[in-house]
């Protein structure tokens, strides 16, 4: 295979705590009886301290295994639910992924199909372009109480990588309609998307959209409907993808399943997330069809190739999947989102402003987690020093950069604090040993009681620190999350 264009790798991230939808019944279907008919499986659920970013930086994480950070030439973070609207949330992605200065950035929302449709200028891009592309999209919607979204939501994210080399897939074509057909909105400054009524929605958006714009594709491409091995299409009513498929001549096999019981919908990610499960089970010559449906529709065929089989094993949406804990209660869910009034106590209420300075000056220590690596005798240390911290060394400005982020560590102590303040008590932190030295001071993540101990292998996940609620700033870092959960 020659220098082709096409998706390079893959990566998924899906929080590991999983709403069960019973609880979300039992607790509001004394105002609405419906929900009972929705209580079937569960919903992935960010924990307090994640949110689009932090997910996408995850399933970057992911994508990029065993390919170079500091080759990406581009990144984009495509989501309905940007942290910010007025601060590029691809530049945090960026650092955390220590990705080099010279990059460029973007940020694409405003559509549940801008995953999809920044696929699309990506692949159009990447034949021009210095370096590969990545992707990352990630979704953390909210959704009011007692609705059949909160219901059909997940939280979650997947990415892509775009370049030329040896590609796992190819693109063999792409049709895009826009149409200002409108399923469901938020308008600027709402919290929660407002849906319209679903038959509206199957018979005038979905059944003639869709085959529309599915039809164009195949015909242009010269592709027989039959011929399609996967058909990954997000949509959270019954029958509607599988009748998609019927109409356009796709065999009911192909058709993907769109992870409802053991996800939910992932907005913006969802079809990046089914296209990912998709090539974790594909065979070299598979045709895999990915669609996204809002104001129009994009449909992308992608062909599999040889090389498939030679990309590393990585985590992937099935990883993710199995990293699972089931959560039964409703009222944590409401808490993390901020979805009811809490009393948080006294210890909550520090003010918790940024210097942005001192964030600027400090961005590879606190975003990337580099510390040094000392050249005159490879003591590892963070935070970087001028002295080297080896007593038998003490050498001078010999400090070279070392990322932390990949680096398994240990817990060497712990505490688990309950009068610290923290959005899920007790609050657990302590000092974590490097494989190969260096050592630090850190919050854990992730922790199920009892499951945490003196030696617990640890990895290192990009999470939110806090907020800064007066301001609406989210402050980032790294946290230490147990293997086992991570």
């Amino acid at each position: 295979m020659g220098n082709e264009v096409g998706i390079l790798s893959f990566g998924a991230y899906i929080p590991r705590l999983r709403l069960q939808r019973k609880a979300i019944a039992a607790a509001n279907s004394w105002f609405n009886p419906g929900l009972r008919g929705l209580a079937k499986g569960e919903r992935a659920m960010a924990n307090w301290d994640e949110d689009a970013v932090t997910m996408a930086v995850e399933a970057a994480r992911d994508c990029l295994a065993g390919f170079d950070h500091r080759a990406v030439a581009s990144l984009y973070l495509a989501s309905t639910t940007h942290p910010f609207d007025d601060r590029q949330n691809a530049s945090i992605a960026a650092g955390a992924l220590h990705l080099r200065p010279a990059l460029r950035s973007l940020d694409a929302g405003g559509s549940l199909r801008v995953a999809t449709s920044t696929l699309v200028t990506a692949l159009a891009a990447a034949a021009g372009t210095e370096g590969p592309t990545l992707l990352a999209a990630g979704d953390h919607r909210l959704a009011k109480a007692a609705s059949p979204q909160e219901m059909h939501y997940g939280d979650g994210a997947a990415a892509l990588l775009i370049g030329s080399g040896r590609p796992i897939a190819q693109l063999v074509g792409a049709h895009s309609e826009t149409v200002d057909f409108v399923p469901q909105f938020r308008a600027h400054g709402r919290a929660h998307d407002y849906a319209w009524e679903e038959r509206w929605i199957r018979d005038e958006g979905y059944m003639k959209i869709v085959p529309r714009t599915i039809g164009a594709l195949l015909k242009a491409t010269g592709t027989e409907a039959s011929a399609v091995s996967a058909f990954c299409l997000p949509c959270t009513l019954s029958r509607v993808v599988p009748g998609i498929g019927k109409r356009v001549g796709i065999v009911d096999g192909a058709v993907r399943d769109n992870l409802a019981t053991v996800c939910g919908d992932t907005g913006a990610a969802h079809p990046l997330v089914m296209l990912v499960q998709a090539l974790e089970d594909a065979k070299p010559g598979d045709l895999i069809l990915v669609a996204a449906f809002d104001s129009g529709c994009d449909a992308l065929l992608f062909r599999v190739t040889d090389a498939i089989t030679a990309l590393p094993a990585r985590r992937g949406v099935k990883g993710s999947l199995a990293r699972r804990k089931e959560e039964a209660i409703y009222q944590r869910y409401l808490a993390f989102n901020d979805l009811v009034a809490l009393e948080r106590g006294m210890r909550a209420e520090a003010d918790k402003g940024t210097p942005l300075s001192l964030l600027y000056r400090n961005r590879d220590m606190i975003t990337s987690l580099i510390g040094g690596r000392c050249r005159t005798c490879g003591t590892l240390q963070y935070p970087r020093g001028r002295y080297c911290v080896n007593p038998q060394c003490n050498a001078l400005d010999s400090q070279d950069d070392q990322s932390f982020a990949d680096r398994p560590a240990s817990v060497m102590s712990y505490t688990a604090d309950l009068l610290t303040y923290c959005p899920d008590p007790p609050a657990y932190y302590g000092m974590i040993q490097f494989d190969g030295g260096g050592r630090m001071m850190i919050d854990f993540t992730d922790v199920d009681e009892g499951k945490v101990d003196v030696g617990t292998p640890m990895r290192m996940m990009f999470r939110i620190k806090d907020v800064d609620a007066a301001r609406g700033f989210v402050r980032y870092y790294w946290k230490a999350a147990p293997v086992t959960s991570a």
